[in-house]
């Protein structure tokens, strides 16, 4: 092996190298994952795309409500948008958004877990 067959390929950069303005655009990612609704819309992306109204009907919302929510997800740069005829359709940006959410849940999950068995009781056996 040659020299540049053993470098390692960088990684995607550390938290603790990112700069602050960076750092303020993560928190703005991480913040348009702050919301429920947003969350189900998500959910129901992970097949496939879908148009507004199907989002809404499937978030049981209605579609203005869905609209304001796909909009900072595009802004945020999750979903992408598609235009065909009169209808508009959403699909993920990037799928790896599901690792990043499965972790997150799974980990949330677990603390509830723990919470629920800490509480409780214990009875001598």
């Amino acid at each position: 092996m040659d020299a540049m067959t053993q470098r390692k390929k960088p990684g995607p950069p550390r938290m603790e190298h990112l700069p602050d303005a960076t750092l303020g655009d993560v928190a703005a990612f991480f913040q348009a994952l702050s919301e429920p609704t947003r969350l189900r819309v998500l959910n129901q992306l992970r097949d496939g795309e879908h148009s507004v109204g199907e989002l809404a009907e499937l978030a049981g919302t209605t579609t203005a409500n869905v609209s304001r929510h796909l909009s900072l997800l595009l802004q945020r740069g999750i979903v992408l948008r598609e235009g065909r005829g009169t209808s508009v359709y959403y699909r993920i940006a990037d799928p790896a958004i599901y690792q990043l959410c499965d972790l997150v849940c799974g980990t949330v999950e677990r603390q509830h877990q723990e919470r629920v068995l800490a509480r409780r009781p214990v009875f001598p056996g």
